[in-house]
Formats: C-alpha cells, structure tokens, sequence
C-alpha cells in the first residue's frame, strides 16, 4: 500500500477539472484499483461547518457529530483518490449505488483525528463494474477507527446485463411526508463540497440526462438519519441502498419501523409510489 499523506483538505477547485477531464483522457483498463491510501492527520471539526450542515439535513444542534457528518470530512480524499491517473474508472458518470456507515462510539467537537482512504473490492456488477471506497477515523488517541464509511460505486458498462435479485420494497405507509426544496442541492453542495452538476440546477442536470437537478443521495441518508434522532444507541451501523433519484423540488414520503433492536426505513414518492432509498439501523 503506498501512502499519499496530506497537511491539509484537498482542493476541490482543483480535484473538479481533473474530473471533467477525466472522462476524456486514456487511462488503466478498469482491471486493478490502485494500491494507494489517502491520509490526512490532525483533523479538527469547525463547529460553524457543523451547525451549517445540521441545519441543512435537520439535525439538532450539539456536541455530537451525526454518523454521516465525517462522510462530508472524507469527501475531498475520496475526490483525490479517484482522480488519480492510474484510477482506472472516470469520476462522472459514477453512480453511488450503497453506502454503509459504521459509529463504533459518538464522535464530538474537539477531538482530533486521523483520516484514511482507499479503495478495494473491485468486482463484477449486472451493469457494469464496481467497488467500495473506504474511508476511516481514527482518533489522535487511540490506535482503531472509530467511525468506518463504505461508498460502493457502479460503472455502467460492459456487466452481464442481468435482472437483479428481483428485490421490492414493501408497500409504503408514510410516517413523515417531506417536501424538498429545489435548492437543496445548492445548500447540501454548500456543506459537503459535492458539487456535481446533476444536483445544482436543471439546465445542468439536463446536460447529464436528468429531466431535473437531483437531491444529494447522502442528503437523503442523512435526512433520513435525523428522523431517529434521540432513539440510536451509541454504537451502531447504518446501511442504505440508493434507488431512484428524487427530482428538485419533490415530495417524498418516509417510512420506518422497528426490527428486532434495530430499524429499517424506506423513502418513497409522496405521489408516485417509486422508491428512493431503503435502509437500516443495526445497533452495536
């Protein structure tokens, strides 16, 4: 594994032309991901950047980071990692197709902390190809991670074409009816630094095949995350499957009940009855 460590965030105004022009250049043939590690030492958390991103998901205010806040923290290694130019897939065009957090205990304000990430898992998928970027916190004082996020990306193109498991989801009964604002992809890109063209604004999205910008689907996750507020142990793995996009502005409908110690969740169209996103909260 060789180690690329970082003094400081990467920059993203940078990290976004590799990207665009990512697509464009000749690269690895998509057989091997790269044996590389992104690291970046002594991280704090601002408590002003904290409290913009909890207002915009609907977090409360406190002390606590939510478990998908150091999501927003890996992003820009994650960014700078698959812009490489030995990555062997482009950035555009990726489809974020499950992610799976981990909290091992609450993290909070005032800590300092080590970040790691890399990518492996490269595998077949029915449409194409895919793989998991894994990223991790480690705390300056201790030696194991105590937050781990698993971002399964798909690349369309060359799979075996097949149906899938046949998996649905269950009928919806709507214990929150949400109305999405048609800036929210503006306000999440804001916090996060994911300012992906499909969820800024329609003629954008447009020029990428989408009839409408695109909420964030980790602004769906988190959002989701919010409605248990107050009910989470303080270990626990939350786990989603993104489906469908949900199209700026929208309504969407959110569902949740319990399973054993855990929950599971789904959010569907408020209108239509297509599903977004399903997901679980497994404690420990």
């Amino acid at each position: 594994m060789v180690t690329k460590e970082l003094s400081a965030a990467p920059s993203l105004g940078t990290l976004y032309p590799k990207a665009l022009l990512g697509g464009l250049r000749s690269g690895p043939s998509g057989e091997q991901l790269p044996d590389t590690e992104f690291v970046r030492t002594g991280i704090t958390v601002d408590p002003a950047h904290l409290a913009a991103y909890n207002r915009v998901c609907g977090f409360r205010f406190g002390d606590e980071l939510p478990a998908t806040y150091p999501h927003v923290l890996a992003f820009g290694l994650q960014m700078a990692l698959m812009t490489e130019p030995d990555f062997p897939f482009p950035l555009l065009g990726m489809v974020h197709v499950t992610n799976r957090i981990t909290q091992r205990r609450p993290v909070r304000l005032g800590e300092r902390f080590t970040l790691r990430v890399r990518a492996e898992n490269l595998r077949p998928h029915e449409k194409g190809r895919q793989f998991d970027v894994l990223s991790e916190l480690v705390p300056s004082t201790e030696d194991a991670p105590v937050w781990t996020d698993v971002s399964t990306y798909l690349r369309r193109g060359g799979g075996s074409g097949g149906k899938g498991s046949g998996e649905r989801l269950a009928a919806p009964s709507p214990s929150a009816i949400w109305r999405v604002p048609g800036d929210i992809g503006r306000r999440y890109a804001e916090v996060s630094g994911d300012r992906n063209p499909i969820h800024l604004h329609p003629l954008t999205a447009k020029a990428f095949g989408f009839p409408a910008a695109i909420a964030h689907g980790m602004w769906t996750k988190a959002h989701s995350l919010a409605a248990f507020e107050g009910r989470l142990p303080d270990a626990f793995t939350l786990d989603v499957k993104f489906k469908l996009p949900v199209l700026l502005p929208g309504k969407v409908a959110f569902t949740s009940w319990r399973t054993g110690d855990g929950w599971a969740f789904e959010l569907w169209g408020a209108t239509k009855p297509k599903p977004h996103l399903a997901g679980s909260v497994t404690p420990g």
